[in-house]
């Protein structure tokens, strides 16, 4: 996994490949083309959230392609280039971009109105990439691995050697850590060799997105959608979780997989902070 580095706000050019197999879900269209299995749909560029015009792009069926494998690589350079991209997870649809990247992460934060002490999770490719950004020593052997991949986000401490970028979450020493069981955005994490940034798809405050139209206005500002149509989960995102102490945890959020979360802690001898 590479070291954070310092993305340049690189504007990407738009190339449309074709598309293939999908990972992990079907794709849904809006509507078809004649020769392309690519989304066709009309934008609204009269929603402005950012003050950067640098940052916002034009909203064309140019920027929308399908969440499969043949569009990972796209997704990948566009983290590498600090860019802001739309994505499925296994529970709603987000925002990602490089976590190691201060640029990328400010916009981010412009993109959902959202104020820098509201904390942003980091998304990861695999279990035994959490120990580059957080503290694990102190979990039992087995139990990240038995909760994870899965709709649940565990927050640990991010200690002294965590490469994450020290202005994602300012003022934190704890960290929230995602693997999704999506296929598709831990391809992009893999391939990006870093950790995501990763927030719901909509502005602070508003319904989270199961859909890409849910946040159809924000698209301007990402340099790619990526649609894995309509996502089952309800809206719930993800259950927070809190083990940064030996043996305890607190749930912070319940989301979609509270039961299943407490079951797995318990079998592990976790109880439950008063």
């Amino acid at each position: 996994m590479k070291a954070c580095a310092k993305a340049a706000g690189e504007r990407i050019p738009l190339v449309r490949p074709p598309t293939g197999r999908a990972l992990a879900r079907s794709f849904v269209t809006v509507s078809r083309l004649p020769s392309q299995h690519e989304t066709r749909s009309q934008v609204s560029c009269s929603v402005r959230v950012s003050e950067n015009a640098a940052h916002r792009i034009e909203a064309t069926d140019e920027n929308i392609f399908p969440a499969t494998i043949d569009h990972v690589m796209k997704a990948t350079d566009a983290i590498n280039r600090g860019q802001v991209i739309a994505v499925p997870t296994d529970t709603i649809y987000g925002f990602a971009c490089d976590a190691c990247s201060a640029g990328a992460v400010n916009r981010i934060y412009e993109i959902k109105g959202r104020i820098q002490t509201r904390p942003l999770a980091i998304c990861v490719a695999d279990v035994s990439d959490i120990s580059r950004f957080a503290l694990v020593d102190h979990l039992p052997h087995g139990l990240l691995d038995s909760l994870l991949p899965g709709p649940v986000t565990v927050v640990l401490k991010r200690g002294e050697n965590s490469m994450l970028e020290r202005s994602l979450n300012p003022g934190l020493d704890s960290i929230g850590v995602r693997v999704p069981d999506l296929d598709f955005i831990r391809s992009i994490a893999r391939g990006a060799g870093s950790a995501l940034a990763l927030t719901s798809a909509n502005l602070s405050g508003r319904p989270s997105s199961v859909n890409v139209k849910d946040f159809e206005d924000l698209w301007p500002h990402c340099s790619y959608v990526f649609d894995g149509g309509i996502l089952p989960s309800g809206r719930a995102g993800s259950t927070i979780v809190d083990l940064i102490n030996p043996g305890v945890y607190k749930i912070l959020r319940d989301g979609s997989s509270r039961e299943e979360t407490t079951a797995v802690l318990g079998k592990f001898g976790f109880v439950e902070a008063s």
